[in-house]
């Protein structure tokens, strides 16, 4: 994978410490690749964290407590958090982002690695596990499903799949199109207490036990062109199920109860058809890491000692 880096910056919110980088992925994009361990100081193993779709690094607490002992590296998607939108507009599939995961990879000098993914990021993940084996030793799949992600939406409601699949596209293609309208109201949305005590008792989300660090969560997605996310959405939309008989690796499943964005109920049909894989269901949202987050790296150990 070709990379290119230019001098990193380093983000300091209280005892939170991010190092930024630029990586060039395969077709040129320019990536903003982050990890937790900035200074090279963490003493553990490195994880590849294939984030949730438009997300950053605020959405997983437990990376940033001085006993976490797991170095992250990550980055931000095309067109999303400082990374460039690539010169053509149609390569914004789980196929790039494969692509983008190993370009930060070899970045960092990590020849193979254990893969974190959350949400669309899951997909990423075990697409990079079935064309790339060699770099991959394991697999923490958080609220998120190996492919074919919108069929699965509204899980708990118990829509059948071929319509979640059509109400989730169609929705994010009247997203898309009206997504420059809704933008500058969306980017100005006030993130103040009284707006994340709505958020998180709203059953979407539940209660977490950081809210300031949630709230930035929250502000950088927000900062996030409507129409470009739904635009990268509608592409991660058209990846397939991913035949998990071509996955070897150690990989557990933590599925959330309440998720209405990745169905437990496939999450843990999923977990089945593989032979190495732990299914864990915590009573949580979609943002079960925010909500749970000793809990979820917890689980991130416990896979990193089987792994290991």
């Amino acid at each position: 994978m070709a990379t290119q880096s230019t001098p990193g910056t380093t983000e300091v919110t209280a005892a939170l410490e991010i190092g930024y980088v630029d990586v060039r992925s395969d077709d040129g994009t320019r990536l903003r690749a982050w990890t937790n361990d900035p200074d090279g100081t963490i003493e553990g193993p490195t994880v590849l964290l294939c984030n949730g779709l438009g997300t950053g690094p605020w959405a997983w607490p437990a990376l940033f407590e001085p006993d976490c002992g797991v170095r992250v590296i990550s980055w931000h998607h095309r067109g999303v958090g400082g990374s460039a939108r690539p010169t053509d507009p149609a390569r914004v599939g789980v196929t790039e982002f494969v692509e983008d995961g190993l370009s930060v990879m070899d970045h960092f000098g990590v020849e193979r690695t254990v893969l974190m993914g959350w949400s669309m990021g899951v997909n990423t993940a075990f697409e990079l596990a079935v064309h790339h084996p060699e770099r991959v030793s394991g697999i923490l799949a958080v609220a998120g499903v190996p492919g074919d992600t919108f069929a699965t939406m509204l899980g708990p409601l118990r829509v059948p799949r071929l319509v979640a699949h059509l109400a989730a596209v169609n929705a994010s293609r009247v997203l898309k199109h009206t997504g420059r309208l809704l933008s500058p109201v969306v980017n100005r949305v006030p993130v103040t207490p009284l707006t994340m005590g709505a958020l998180t008792h709203s059953g979407f989300m539940l209660p977490v036990p950081d809210t300031a660090l949630a709230a930035r969560a929250v502000r950088e997605f927000l900062a996030t062109p409507v129409d470009w996310y739904f635009h990268l959405a509608l592409g991660t939309s058209k990846h397939a199920r991913v035949s998990l008989s071509n996955v070897h690796v150690p990989a557990t499943f933590v599925a959330a109860s309440y998720d209405v964005l990745a169905g437990a109920r496939d999450m843990r049909t999923a977990a089945a058809r593989m032979a190495e894989a732990e299914y864990v269901e915590l009573r949580a949202s979609h943002f079960v890491q925010m909500e749970q987050p000793d809990a979820v790296h917890r689980l991130l150990l416990e896979l990193l000692e089987r792994v290991s």
